[in-house]
């Protein structure tokens, strides 16, 4: 593969690459608010714990247990872990640890071949995170999804047990 091709297939990857991101990004998004929204609506119908007997406290709290869990997953997926792309001029994480100067001088008298396997480079770091960032969502997805039985139920159980009170008050 000569030179231009190097450069431009590297970009074509990395380019690919980025296009992921905004896609796990938006669905991690929705799980986001469909775990706020759960935890929430849930809190608003909880009934004082001294009204309820504590058996009855078991699946509101294994929801908040599951949504919280699945919230941590949400966090290390938005934030994953920058490490890597040793001496890269194409990473950003690398390039802030240079000063301007250092950095515009080593990218200027890099070769082109330098630059094209420092693309790929970051094509393939990128693709690191990105497994990390859908391994996590999948994570939060799964636990979101777990958490909905203890919600049902829990909002059964309330809706049930309080709903009598409410009809007499009107």
């Amino acid at each position: 593969m000569n030179v231009q091709s190097l450069q431009s297939t590297a970009k074509d990857q990395l380019t690919l690459v980025l296009s992921f991101f905004p896609r796990v990004d938006a669905k991690a998004s929705v799980v986001l608010a469909v775990d706020t929204g759960m935890a929430g609506y849930l809190a608003s119908r909880l009934p004082s714990p001294q009204t309820v007997p504590l058996w009855e406290l078991i699946a509101p709290s294994t929801t908040f247990v599951l949504v919280a869990i699945s919230f941590v997953y949400l966090y290390k997926g938005a934030f994953p872990n920058l490490a890597g792309g040793h001496d890269s001029l194409v990473y950003f994480h690398q390039i802030a640890k240079r000063t301007e100067a250092k950095f515009i001088e080593e990218f200027s008298t890099q070769s082109e071949t330098d630059y094209g396997k420092d693309l790929l480079g970051q094509a393939w770091r990128n693709s690191e995170i990105l497994v990390l960032k859908f391994r996590f969502l999948k994570s939060a997805f799964i636990f979101m999804a777990l958490a909905i039985i203890p919600w049902t139920i829990a909002l059964a159980q309330f809706g049930m047990k309080f709903m009598p009170e409410v009809q007499k008050a009107h």
